[in-house]
């Protein structure tokens, strides 16, 4: 099938066009029935605190940054100030691009290819991800189970929320058996690939490298059973800068009530869902401002605080995104491959 092989792209052009013009409609639709009076006025509110809400998601960043140097396979070795830069600037595309994700961390690791082999460079950043997973998944998780057994839920949020747990349970469980090192997914996917004679060209090219890859992922606990602790420790800390993050937002916001840290979790929790089940939407435009007023009021909040919020977030993150193209035009274009071979 030729001709539907070399429409794909286009339709999947198309496909993240549609989402990203979906994202800015509910965004004007959402922003519109709050009110740019009400949004003015909580910009008001945090006023120079914004500046801390930078130095908490810059201290956010550096948690995950730390986890990749942990992540980084010996005797190579990273630092702090090249995952840094280079997971700024993977997020910015990531942020920018509709399915970004697939741009992203091809992107960072090739921003550090100056330090490290690009198979050291991809193993460890996929590994930190691996990490990563498995406490979002954990956080997700824990905070779905806070609002179906706290919260009167409506119907439909509750089949979501219990739809959400079963996933995020069946997801841990995997990233936890990934983790562990008993399984290989993508060795035996492409062996039945091949088995069946329909593995692509390229693919089969490569199965040496993909396995080496992947044992070096898998086995990565196995091998050195000091680091697993700390990167999950990182990972934990990352989650917890967000809540400290939004624990200010609310405090800068929200008037006469006084917010809670629970409350500041599950906003951090739908936070995260948003960011996994969207991320093909280019700055999470319209989904984040709806998904985080429906939570306000479920907690007790007003929408427009809920929009108010994550609209603050929205301006953290377009900050961020423009640090992140600076690290992309001042360092990306001057990285040097690592002479060193695998």
């Amino acid at each position: 099938m030729p001709d539907s092989v070399r429409r794909s792209p286009s339709a999947r052009r198309l496909g993240s066009a549609a989402a990203a013009l979906a994202g800015l409609l509910l965004f004007a639709y959402t922003v519109r029935q709050t009110g740019l009076e009400t949004v003015a006025d909580g910009f008001r509110r945090i006023g120079g605190a914004f500046a801390v809400i930078l130095v908490l998601s810059g201290l956010r960043f550096a948690a995950r940054a730390w986890a990749w140097v942990l992540c980084t396979e010996p005797p190579h070795a990273l630092r702090l100030r090249d995952t840094f830069p280079a997971l700024v600037g993977g997020d910015a595309l990531g942020n920018l691009l509709p399915l970004g994700l697939f741009v992203s961390e091809p992107t960072k690791a090739a921003l550090v290819r100056d330090r490290v082999s690009l198979m050291s460079a991809l193993s460890g950043i996929a590994l930190e991800n691996l990490f990563y997973t498995i406490t979002v998944a954990a956080m997700i998780g824990g905070g779905t189970l806070v609002l179906l057994s706290i919260f009167d839920l409506p119907a439909a949020l509750r089949v979501m929320s219990l739809v959400a747990l079963v996933g995020m349970t069946a997801f841990l469980l995997v990233a936890l058996a990934l983790a562990s090192g008993r399984f290989r997914p993508l060795t035996h996917v492409v062996g039945r690939l091949q088995g069946l004679a329909i593995a692509p060209r390229a693919l089969v090219g490569r199965v040496g490298k993909l396995q080496t890859l992947e044992e070096r992922i898998y086995t990565f606990a196995r091998r050195h059973p000091s680091r697993p602790g700390p990167v999950l420790l990182l990972e934990v800390g990352y989650h917890a800068l967000g809540v400290a993050e939004v624990y200010l937002t609310l405090s800068l916001l929200a008037g006469g009530v006084d917010p809670t840290l629970l409350g500041a979790f599950l906003f951090e929790v739908v936070n995260r869902v948003i960011n996994v089940a969207f991320k093909f939407v280019p700055l999470r435009l319209g989904v984040d401002e709806a998904g985080t007023a429906l939570l306000a009021q479920v907690v007790g909040y007003t929408a427009a605080l809920g929009v108010t919020v994550s609209l603050v977030r929205k301006a953290r993150m377009l900050v961020w995104t423009g640090v992140g193209v600076a690290f992309l035009a001042l360092r990306g274009f001057r990285t040097a491959p690592y002479p060193m071979p695998d």
